[in-house]
């Protein structure tokens, strides 16, 4: 397995023991610790891809995966966002529904021999979710006794969740919709 592989498995695992840990009230920091490992698995969404294109390790096992990865990191991290209160359950839902759709439309395309690769507006919307995501964990933590998050906290202005939200939707949806538009010929193909 090449490095960029490994990077994708080890998002996984990272994804894993994030969800483990912001699961237990009574880790001391477990905000800090769980914000950490978000950010750091999501330095691993930048890196594997970055990695594959410039050292020509693009697999199979990357096109597919990769993409897979990426979608349990974030619906991970809204769900556990949701189960705590901070982000309402529609927005949790509006995006996994679009990850979901996006995955179908992709085992479609592999179904029939194509691959399909993110367009520049999803990656943008990546961006924008874990910009979102972090932003609310940091708030999550502020609310403890986690001294660095709670500090953090408080220099980031609330309006600013509120238009990376709002921003995170609309983009989620304008990118699920631009996805099916441009590959409805294999919806077609069905």
């Amino acid at each position: 397995m090449n490095l960029p592989n490994k990077l994708t498995v080890s998002r996984l695992l990272l994804t894993a023991i994030f969800v483990t840990v912001i699961s237990m009230p009574d880790l001391a920091g477990q905000y800090t610790i769980a914000s950490v490992l978000f950010l750091t698995a999501s330095l691993t969404d930048f890196l594997d891809g970055y990695l594959a294109r410039k050292m020509d390790l693009v697999t199979d096992f990357g096109k597919l995966m990769d993409p897979l990865v990426d979608k349990i990191l974030i619906s991970a991290v809204f769900i556990m966002l949701t189960a705590n209160d901070i982000i309402p359950a529609w927005i949790t839902i509006i995006i996994i529904s679009r990850e979901f759709l996006v995955t179908g439309l992709r085992l479609l395309a592999s179904s029939q021999g194509a691959v399909l690769v993110a367009d520049s507006l999803g990656k943008w919307k990546t961006v924008v979710q874990i910009a979102a995501a972090t932003y609310f964990l940091i708030k999550l933590g502020g609310t403890g006794e986690e001294r660095l998050l709670t500090f953090m906290a408080k220099l980031i202005p609330d309006q600013i969740g509120t238009g990376l939200l709002w921003i995170c939707v609309l983009l989620t949806v304008i990118s699920g919709i631009s996805y099916m538009n441009s590959n409805r010929h294999l919806i077609h193909s069905i």
